[in-house]
């Protein structure tokens, strides 16, 4: 296996790096798409709009930073929708049965970190595809949320204790201005940012992902890398399960549905790669605000929801064909 093979991309906090590689297409997209929302509406570039925007992406964003991992891997996790209702009605039911609410959170990410090890160990150990266990615990996880929830939602009383100050999380603004949501998915980004391009981790989980043999005969444990993939892929799920409860005060289980769908486009839109081995969260990043702010236009133009679907599908279609595209060009050269 060649250096260039190994070599993770290193984080720069400049404009040149978000116009290098498989970034630079969806970033000049991103741009090119806030000057169409701002001609198209004179509200769209305020800054409340703009803010709101942050608090919208900001549960999927925290999701991709997992599923980034997973994906550059050359892994999948479908799994991710359920794992967030999972994290949330576990929260939840545990704030009702009168536990404090850190010890309630921390409860909900764990089961979300747990279940993210049961898809790992699956994939690893049984040497089953991940795209066909997370298929399936996308269903158990599911099933597990309604069987300990009833079927029934859970709703979150503001005179539970706690529960006011919980709330802040999902709810709360810095100052009154910045959303408490977006500062939160900033932190995480930043880690993953470290992680994926500076770490020993990330160094592995491209090598893992561009050539999984080769990385096995220098010594690489595969089996490892692959399996903190999921887990964070299952804690970011959770975590984001856990602010959607603090602000919606309310779970039900069948929240969650169809998230993984959202995720797994803002990733691939961001740039990487569906076989693994290339990939940063940079481009996710780009990705989860590609996705935010086209369905913020739709929405200020009064446009449909049912339109926004094929709108969101069709780049989804667009940028995986641009992804094939830019692959055989460099095949061919």
């Amino acid at each position: 296996m060649t250096t260039s093979t190994l070599s993770a991309p290193r984080a720069r906090f400049d404009f040149r790096k978000l116009l290098h590689a498989r970034e630079s297409g969806v970033f000049a997209a991103l741009v090119l798409l806030f000057i169409l929302g701002t001609v198209l509406s004179p509200n769209f570039a305020q800054s409340g709009n703009l803010l709101s925007v942050g608090q919208q992406i900001s549960q999927i964003g925290i999701m991709a930073i997992g599923a980034t991992f997973v994906i550059v891997n050359g892994e999948i996790d479908l799994s991710v929708g359920s794992i967030y209702a999972l994290a949330a009605v576990s929260t939840g039911m545990a704030i009702v049965a009168g536990m404090s609410w850190p010890v309630a959170s921390l409860i909900g990410l764990a089961v979300g970190a747990f279940a993210g090890l049961l898809n790992g160990l699956a994939v690893v150990l049984l040497g089953v595809p991940s795209f066909i266990v997370t298929l399936g615990s996308l269903s158990v996880f599911r099933g597990v949320t309604l069987l300990i929830s009833d079927g029934a939602p859970i709703s979150l009383s503001a005179k539970l204790p706690g529960v006011t100050e919980f709330s802040l999380l999902g709810q709360g603004r810095l100052f009154g201005v910045v959303p408490m949501q977006l500062l939160i998915f900033a932190a995480i980004a930043a880690v993953g940012v470290i992680l994926l391009s500076r770490s020993r981790l990330g160094f592995n989980t491209y090598a893992v992902g561009g050539n999984q043999e080769a990385a096995r005969l220098v010594g690489i444990n595969v089996k490892s890398v692959k399996l903190t993939a999921f887990v964070l892929s299952g804690l970011t799920a959770a975590i984001a399960g856990v602010l959607g409860l603090s602000f919606l005060s309310y779970v039900q289980g069948v929240t969650g549905t169809g998230l993984e769908l959202t995720v797994i486009s803002a990733v691939i839109i961001g740039g990487a790669a569906l076989f693994g081995g290339s990939g940063t969260m940079w481009g996710t990043i780009i990705g989860v605000s590609f996705i935010g702010l086209l369905q913020n236009i739709l929405n200020i133009n009064g446009i449909s929801s049912f339109w926004q679907t094929v709108v969101t599908g069709l780049v989804i279609v667009a940028a995986v064909a641009a992804d094939t595209w830019q692959r055989k060009r460099k095949t061919k050269a």
